[in-house]
């Protein structure tokens, strides 16, 4: 299973049952573009920075989850998790493959 069925089959569910964009004051961002990409020599850019989800109450980003494929470990998101909320100033990061 691939990361985006992961993501729809595992995860999405998952956020909706805990009330995530569900209950009043609660959002689910995903695909959070965190960067557009750094400018590279004659102008263009590199890959922008791309959240798999931001968690939002009230208003307020709380945490980032990174999805993975079935077929890698929980831990390979870790990392990648971990970067995206320290650009962002979040103490809080969750990495899934869905298992």
């Amino acid at each position: 299973m691939n990361e985006a069925e992961t993501r729809a089959e595992y995860i999405d569910p998952k956020l909706k049952a805990s009330g995530w964009g569900i209950v009043e004051g609660t959002k689910v961002l995903r695909e959070y573009k965190i960067t557009a990409g750094k400018i590279q020599t004659g102008g263009g850019r590199a890959k922008p920075l791309i959240a798999d989800y931001v968690l939002v109450y009230q208003g307020r980003k709380l945490a980032v989850i990174e999805a993975k494929s079935d077929e890698l470990e929980v831990g390979e998101g870790v990392a990648q998790a971990k970067n995206y909320a320290e650009m962002m100033h979040l103490d809080t990061t969750y990495a899934s493959n869905g298992n």
